[in-house]
């Protein structure tokens, strides 16, 4: 069987996040901080519409692009959040979900041994997705002194003359790690300097704590060189939806339309129904979620204090990143030892990448019921170490 089987596909390993994914399924009593899953369920208005589309008889195709009024709506609210204007027919692409966004993306910016600036620790699809377009990966192991922040001088020192991509996974999944529009400007000076294409991962830039979230398409220059990525899973609790948004320069869309024309057609379209209104309407959701998340962020802040548990302070997503390192043991070690003997499921660091070790993911997208009986047993196995 292996004859017939790519090697490209065989040596790209599984994601850690559904191995442990796996094995919380075959346990008992187990409380599970590993997925990044809003617990809320879809605001009523949303499912609503969707259930009216459907009622309606609205199953049919869209466009390759998505509908007319979605992508409208999806401009809209660039322009009011961020204050930046993209033409929804020639410049915006409706996908299923942020993630086909990152995969053709890369497919349609990249040749053979390109080189792709990947800051880790982050999303677990970039790298996988960077070979598979048939990319090189160049890593930058973040640092935690820097709050897992990407300086201005690690991205320079990374970059070559094979150079065409940077990654921007902000706010950041898994450390929860911001960057301020000082570090983006820094940033964008160095891109704009070398002549390099972003892909900005922006899918939690409504979940910002204390600060407001800010994009480099923002600043001069960047707009024209910058793929942004967005979606509805995280801010409007509709991961199940499947759908995502790309905006970028009219002839990077024209490309990875194409793309998404022969591998998707497009996406649901039930779920661009409920798109529009999430859009339209859907802001006091969004600060009622915000305000909760935050709270369980300070809870759980406070509790690593209270244990001695080692943990910067994150501002964006819904994640914690505690370090471990002084328990002598791996992360996987760690996260193993901590589910089988408390019940407790995180993912170790080192699924997001080398830098990772030494560090846990813990996700707050769970009640804080759940997530004070989760301290009481991390508690317990520390104390025990």
């Amino acid at each position: 069987m292996s004859n017939i089987l790519s090697d490209k596909i065989i040596n790209i390993k599984p994601s850690g996040i559904r191995k442990f994914f796996d094995l919380v399924s075959e346990m008992e009593d187990v409380i599970s901080l590993g997925v990044g899953e809003p617990d809320f369920e879809t605001p009523w208005h949303i499912r609503d519409e969707g259930i009216y589309a459907f009622e309606k008889g609205r199953t049919f195709y869209t466009s390759n692009s998505g509908l007319k009024d979605l992508r409208q709506e999806i401009s809209n609210y660039l322009n009011r959040k961020n204050g930046v204007s993209y033409n929804p027919q020639e410049e915006i692409l409706v996908t299923v979900g942020g993630s086909e966004a990152i995969d053709i993306g890369l497919r349609a910016l990249l040749n053979p041994d390109d080189e792709v600036i990947i800051p880790q620790p982050s999303y677990v699809s970039y790298e996988p997705c960077t070979v598979l377009a048939g990319g090189k990966p160049v890593i930058i192991n973040l640092k935690s002194e820097n709050e897992f922040r990407l300086t201005a001088e690690e991205l320079k020192n990374a970059i070559t003359d094979k150079t065409k991509v940077v990654i921007l996974p902000y706010p950041n999944n898994p450390t929860g790690a911001i960057m301020g529009k000082s570090d983006l400007e820094k940033i964008a000076k160095v891109i704009l300097e070398k002549d390099i294409i972003v892909m900005s991962d922006e899918i939690y830039s409504e979940l910002t704590y204390g600060s407001t979230h800010h994009s480099i398409v923002e600043l001069e220059g960047m707009k024209e060189r910058t793929i942004l990525i967005n979606g509805f899973s995280k801010a409007y609790a509709m991961t199940g939806w499947r759908l995502g948004y790309a905006c970028a320069p009219k002839e990077i869309i024209k490309q990875m339309t194409k793309i998404h024309q022969y591998v998707i057609m497009c996406a649901p379209t039930i779920s661009q129904y409920g798109a529009i209104e999430a859009l339209k309407n859907g802001d006091d959701d969004i600060k009622i979620m915000r305000e909760s998340y935050n709270q369980r962020r300070r809870f759980l802040m406070n509790a690593f204090k209270e244990m001695g548990l080692e943990c910067f302070e994150p501002f964006g997503a819904f994640y914690v990143f505690p370090c471990i390192k002084k328990f002598g043991m791996t992360s996987e070690e760690f996260a193993t030892r901590l589910l089988k003997e408390e019940r407790v499921a995180c993912v170790p660091g080192t699924a997001f990448g080398e830098s990772g070790e030494g560090f846990l993911r813990i996700s707050y997208a769970y009640s804080i019921e759940n997530l004070k009986i989760a301290m009481e047993r991390i508690k317990r196995f520390i104390n025990k170490l």
